[in-house]
C-alpha cells in the first residue's frame, strides 16, 4: 500500500483550502457511510481532499481512487481490510463507479467494519441507491452541482458575497452589494461562458469541457446503462440536437428519426443524459409526489455547455433561461409556468432582457420580471445575475 499512500500525500500537498464549495459544510462527515455524486469536473475530489487535509492525517485516513492501476491486482475490500488492521479509521474512495461490483463491496465494508467511516464519490449518472446491493439504508447521498455565480466570484475574483435566499433576492438585497460587487455584469458575462466548472483557469477551458462531454456521453453513460459504443455515439448525436434546438419541447417521434434511437428508448436516454449533468428537463408540477410531471422543455444543463456545444453564438434568450433554471433548481423546485417562463412555489418568473415588459405576467400575484443587462432591481423587477447568489 506504500504506493497508495505516496499518491495520497501528493494529492494532499496540492490541495488548497482557500475556497470550499457550498456543499462542504452540508455533508455529515461523521456518518458511517456518505456518498457525493455530481457531474464530471464539478469538484468532488477536491471536496473530500480538503476535508482530509483540514481534519485528518495519513495516520488515520486513506484516500484512494477506484480507477487506480493498483486495483488491477488488489481488491478494494482487501485494501480496506489492511488499512483497518493498521489502525485506519477514515476511508475515502474516489470514482467508486469505476470499480466492478462497487455496490456489493460498499455493502460488505459497511456491514463488516462498523467502526470504519467511509466517504465515496461517484458519477451523477450512477444511481447509488439502485446498485446490485441495497445501500439505501446505509448511505447518505449528497449531490454536488457546478459553481454558482456567487462561488465563481469568490473562487476566481476573490470577491466574497453572502448566499441569498430566494426571499432575499426578491427583496432586492443584491442591491446592497454595490460596494462589494461594483460591476456585476462584467463578471456575469464571464461566468456565463466559462464559470460553471472549477477548472475555469484552464488554458483551454472549452477543450477541457468538450473532453468532459465526450467522456460522459461515450464512457460514463454507456458503462452504467450497458450500452455499446455505437449507442454512445447516438447519445452524442442526441445531445448535439438538443444543443442546437434548446430549449424545446421534445417530440420523441422526430428525435427517433433523427438519431436512429427507438422511440421507446428516447425517454430513458434523456434520463441518463440529465443524470449525467448534460441537460435539464423542465416539468409540469406533478399531482402527487409519487408521479413525475410531464416534460415541457429541455435545456442544456448550464450556460457553459451552450457556448461549448453551439456552432455559432448561442441564442441570448436561451442563455438567460438556462442560467435561471440552472441556478434556481439547486435550492428550489422549479416548474413550467402557464403565464411566464418558470414557477417556484406560488411565484411566477418571466425572464428577458432589459426592455422586457410586464405584459406576460399582467394581473398575476407574486409575479416577477427577471431582466438581464441591468445591475440593480426595483419593485418586481429583479436582475438576472442576482439569482446566481442562491447557493
Amino acid at each position: 500500500m506504500k504506493a497508495l499512500y505516496q499518491i495520497f500525500e501528493e494529492h494532499l500537498r496540492k490541495t488548497s483550502l482557500d475556497f470550499k464549495r457550498y456543499l462542504y459544510p452540508e455533508i455529515d462527515w461523521n456518518s458511517r457511510m456518505s456518498g457525493i455524486t455530481g457531474p464530471r469536473g464539478a469538484g468532488k475530489t477536491t471536496l473530500i481532499l480538503q476535508h482530509i487535509k483540514e481534519n485528518h492525517s495519513i495516520s488515520d485516513a486513506l484516500y484512494v481512487s477506484a480507477d487506480d492501476l493498483y486495483f488491477v491486482n488488489h481488491t478494494l475490500y482487501d485494501t480496506a481490510d489492511e488499512f483497518h488492521k493498521n489502525g485506519g479509521k477514515y476511508l475515502f474512495i474516489d470514482e467508486i463507479h469505476k470499480y466492478p461490483e462497487w455496490s456489493r463491496t460498499l455493502k460488505n465494508l459497511y456491514d463488516n467494519y462498523p467502526d470504519l467511516k467511509i466517504v465515496f464519490t461517484g458519477s451523477s449518472v450512477l444511481d447509488i441507491l439502485k446498485g446490485n446491493a441495497d445501500l439505501s439504508r446505509r448511505t447518505l447521498i449528497r449531490h454536488l452541482q457546478g459553481l454558482s455565480f456567487r462561488e465563481y466570484l469568490q473562487m476566481f475574483h476573490h470577491i466574497t458575497v453572502p448566499v441569498l435566499t430566494l426571499e432575499d433576492i426578491l427583496k432586492h438585497q443584491a442591491n446592497d452589494l454595490k460596494l462589494t460587487l461594483e460591476f456585476p455584469l462584467k463578471y456575469f458575462r464571464e461566468y456565463l461562458q466559462k464559470g460553471y466548472y472549477p477548472f475555469g483557469n484552464d488554458g483551454d477551458y472549452m477543450a477541457h469541457l468538450r473532453q468532459i462531454v465526450m467522456q460522459t456521453m461515450e464512457s460514463d453513460i454507456p458503462a452504467y446503462a450497458n450500452m455499446n459504443v455505437a449507442t454512445g455515439r447516438k447519445l452524442l448525436k442526441l445531445l448535439a440536437i438538443i444543443a442546437e434546438k434548446s430549449p424545446f419541447k421534445p417530440n420523441f417521434s422526430n428525435l427517433s428519426k433523427l438519431t436512429g434511437i427507438s422511440k421507446n428508448s428516447i425517454t430513458d436516454y434523456f434520463y441518463y443524459i440529465e443524470k449525467a449533468g448534460m441537460i435539464a428537463q423542465l416539468r409540469e408540477p406533478a399531482a402527487s409526489f409519487l408521479v413525475v410531471g410531464k416534460v415541457e422543455k429541455v435545456y442544456l444543463d448550464n450556460t457553459n455547455l451552450a457556448f461549448c456545444l453551439s456552432e455559432n453564438a448561442p441564442d441570448t434568450g436561451n442563455i438567460r433561461e438556462t442560467f435561471f433554471f440552472n441556478q434556481m433548481r439547486v435550492k428550489n423546485e422549479v416548474y413550467r409556468s402557464e403565464k411566464g417562463d418558470f414557477n417556484i412555489g406560488n411565484m411566477t418568473f418571466e425572464v428577458g432582457g432589459k426592455s422586457k415588459s410586464q405584459k406576460q405576467i399582467e394581473g398575476l400575484k407574486n409575479a416577477y420580471v427577471v431582466k438581464d443587462d441591468i445591475e440593480y432591481g426595483y419593485q418586481n423587477v429583479i436582475p438576472l445575475w442576482a439569482f446566481g447568489l442562491n447557493y
